[in-house]
């Protein structure tokens, strides 16, 4: 489907000006004439790319406006639409209450359209740095199939489910994040400031032959005083050139392949993105989507390069009359049982709530898992700050014994 630009006669004789969505210029002119406007002229815009052809780097996450206004939003709407309420008038009435200045300008757009005749996916599609793909396919399935308050109330629950997610994520990770901050300081703090002081004082008692910890603590203090500037700048360059590189096509599918297996997290994120195909998938069958403009959405919102392709390879075999169920299986992403519940609803009809119980499955994993990672990181992070205390001790008080003896015996 493609956004034409038209230009029509009202029945009281004023001309009007518009984009409609339509698959050609004659079912643009049906269009117009349906709702009593003559067609002058039909054109199309600049440019007319498809609901899946949006590069997004997450789900509904705007780039401007956050979640929970989104959240709000489309919980208004929802309360809205279901009243029976015209969708000028609801959008002129959330323009007062909205807190974002950015989803208030949007709005006041979107308003602007759908006096002029848009249709309210076309009008959201026109401000994809606030409404993702997905979140205006949804709304596009919504309105013609006249179910408008039931995609803004899945959207609303699938919003809230992705925010707890990532606060659990976020909640998980804090403890690990901090300590190993604090450890990354202490070894500073003990290298630039705490060791100086201990050589300054063996050099005082002119010891001879330092211990090896205390010679391998003081070449590595010696390293950090003469040469911060270089690590510093080290550490930035370092930085920089790993964040370019995943921004790159390859950088990126090697990153998000290689995250993957990381000892402890890999699992949890592997769960996680899975879960997000599941429920995304499911619920995009549930709205009746096309089965392949499903997987095309669902590949890019997977936020994972290296799931997305196993995503599309999935639709490229649904494509060539391949059944779900092989397709699925084929990409070994899936455990037997998963597959076992893909098979059942395929065979059933019942595909969107079979994924809507895998993506539960997976949930309560994830879910599981994150209030286990503390459990999991913990031990080896008092291993990691023991080793370090151990250096430190031995490094400082080796050279103090041995000056002590020297002294009894002297």
């Amino acid at each position: 489907m493609a956004v034409f630009s038209y230009v029509a006669r009202q029945k009281d004789g004023k001309s009007t000006k518009g984009e409609v969505e339509a698959a050609t210029e004659e079912a643009v002119a049906d269009n117009l004439m349906s709702r009593g406007m003559l067609p002058i002229s039909i054109g199309k815009p600049k440019s007319t790319d498809s609901w899946t052809e949006i590069d997004v780097n997450d789900l509904f996450r705007s780039k401007k406006v956050d979640i929970q206004d989104l959240v709000m939003f489309s919980r208004q709407m929802y309360s809205l639409t279901k009243a029976g309420i015209p969708l000028t008038r609801a959008i002129n009435g959330l323009l007062e209450t909205t807190n974002s200045n950015a989803l208030k300008e949007a709005l006041e757009s979107v308003y602007a359209d759908l006096n002029a005749g848009t249709n309210l996916a076309t009008a959201f599609k026109r401000h994809d740095h606030i409404f993702a793909p997905l979140y205006v396919s949804l709304i596009h399935v919504g309105e013609n199939t006249g179910q408008l308050e039931q995609a803004f109330q899945q959207i609303a629950s699938y919003l809230e489910l992705e925010e707890k997610t990532r606060q659990r994520i976020k909640s998980a990770t804090r403890y690990p994040m901090f300590v190993s901050i604090a450890i990354v300081i202490a070894v500073v703090i003990i290298n630039m400031w705490v060791m100086p002081e201990f050589v300054k004082m063996f050099a005082a008692f002119n010891v001879e032959k330092l211990p090896l910890p205390t010679r391998v603590l003081m070449a590595t203090s010696d390293f950090f005083i003469n040469y911060w500037p270089y690590l510093l700048l080290g550490t930035f360059a370092v930085i920089y050139a790993f964040l370019s590189y995943i921004k790159t096509k390859k950088g990126k599918y090697l990153w998000d392949k290689k995250k993957l297996k990381f000892p402890i997290i890999g699992d949890i994120i592997y769960r996680a993105l899975l879960a997000r195909f599941s429920r995304t998938f499911s619920m995009m069958i549930r709205a009746g989507v096309p089965l392949i403009n499903t997987l095309n959405i669902v590949a890019e919102v997977v936020d994972n390069a290296w799931v997305s392709e196993k995503v599309l390879e999935m639709r490229d075999g649904i494509e060539k009359g391949e059944s779900i169920l092989v397709v699925a299986g084929r990409t070994k992403m899936f455990s037997p049982l998963i597959l076992q519940m893909i098979s059942v609803g395929e065979e059933t009809g019942q595909l969107d709530e079979m994924l809507e119980q895998v993506a539960g499955f997976y949930e309560e994993q994830v879910d599981y898992d994150l209030k286990k990672l503390s459990d999991y990181i913990e031990p080896i992070l008092i291993v990691f700050i023991g080793a370090i205390v151990l250096v430190l001790m031995l490094a400082i008080y080796l050279p103090m014994w041995e000056l002590t003896s020297a002294a009894k015996h002297g």
